[in-house]
């Protein structure tokens, strides 16, 4: 028995993906007992995190980039304050563990936390680490990730592969609900495909759609999540467009056929949860490469498509739609051979494992 309360620090942001795994977990933490604090910036982690109802508390930190920059300058300060704010957090707070899910917000907190001996416990997402994920290795008690192949880029004492926690809720949704919102006919009986750019849209994904749009409404109807101040003014029987969903995300995947996304490892795999035959157009401008990489690991498992940013245009967006279309059943076939395993239970146990054999 503990001798008191455990508490855990999580921490993560920048973008969506650095957040929403961790409410994948909240109900383990709640059910044991544990009190809850998450560690970010006032970026769209606080956004997320406040609708989730836990405690949260703010810091400022640097953009870690891999390219030169006056920035960087600056923001070697800006880690350097909010590592100094987040000790003084996690000593007020005196949490037995932090997890990390890695982005340039949470290097201060796993600084901080290596600094007063606090375990640190991170996750890697996509198939090769981060920036962020590669300093707070440094410092982490374990190192959590999604994918098999990542293990080697990983220390070996310290990695351990888990997969990627996916929200349970998005299998429940309502077609009535989905149908309501959209304003769609349920006796239509051209597919629905989702098009999404992640939590911050893609203006390339975008501008494809919006050019493409009157061929495309022919043979699908389209439910296309712009991103935040990039709706545009397109309209047509069968479209209906949203900056950014949460939320209700569960019912419009009730009624979607087809995906069109990125390939960022939390959108990926709630899609192949989901048996959903997705198109992917991984980021490649502007980028380290992760997208790239994952959309490979899928589409050579027969998971997904991919489609370059590059040669992303109205007439190849068709084609490449045309190839998904026909290739969907062998996609879900081959998606059905993914172990539908506890992830998030697995995780917990991890973290728990560590919190008890430190009060032992």
């Amino acid at each position: 028995m503990l001798k008191r309360k455990t508490k855990i620090v999580i921490t993560g942001g920048g973008t969506a993906g650095h957040v929403l795994p961790h409410f994948v977990l909240v109900p383990f933490y709640k059910k044991a007992g544990w009190d809850i604090l998450y560690i970010g910036t006032s970026g769209i982690e606080k956004q997320l995190v406040s609708e989730q109802g836990i405690r949260f508390r703010t810091i400022r930190a640097g953009k870690l980039r891999r390219h030169f920059s006056f920035q960087n300058f600056l923001d070697i300060f800006l880690v350097l304050w909010g590592t100094l704010q987040s000790l003084w957090i996690l000593f007020r707070e005196k949490p037995q563990i932090v997890f990390s899910k890695g982005g340039f917000v949470s290097v201060p907190v796993a600084l901080a936390a290596w600094c007063l001996r606090i375990p640190v416990v991170t996750h890697e997402s996509d198939l090769s680490p981060g920036l962020a994920n590669k300093i707070i290795g440094k410092f982490s008690r374990k190192i959590l990730c999604a994918f098999p192949d990542t293990l080697r880029f990983l220390p070996k004492d310290k990695a351990e592969c888990v997969g990627l926690p996916v929200r349970s809720e998005l299998a429940s949704g309502s077609k009535d609900e989905a149908y309501a919102m959209c304003h769609f006919n349920p006796s239509d009986q051209r597919p629905v495909l989702l098009v999404m750019g992640g939590s911050q849209g893609a203006a390339r994904i975008n501008e494809a759609i919006e050019a493409s749009l009157p061929d495309l409404l022919n043979n699908y109807r389209i439910i296309h999540i712009t991103g935040r101040g990039k709706q545009n003014t397109k309209q047509g029987d069968g479209y209906f467009q949203i900056e950014y969903v949460s939320g209700a995300l569960k019912h419009l995947l009730a009624i979607t056929d087809f995906v069109l996304c990125r390939a960022g490892a939390n959108s990926i795999f709630e899609m192949l949860v989901l048996r959903k035959p997705m198109l992917l157009v991984p980021l490649e401008i502007a980028s380290r490469g992760d997208q790239v990489q994952n959309a490979k690991v899928f589409a050579d498992k027969n998971w997904a498509s991919v489609l370059r940013e590059t040669e992303i245009s109205p007439a190849k967006l068709s084609q490449s739609l045309n190839d998904l279309r026909s290739r969907a059943k062998s996609m879900q076939s081959s998606m059905e051979e993914f172990p539908a395993k506890n992830i998030a239970h697995s995780i917990f146990s991890i973290l728990e494992s560590i919190v008890l054999k430190l009060a032992s």
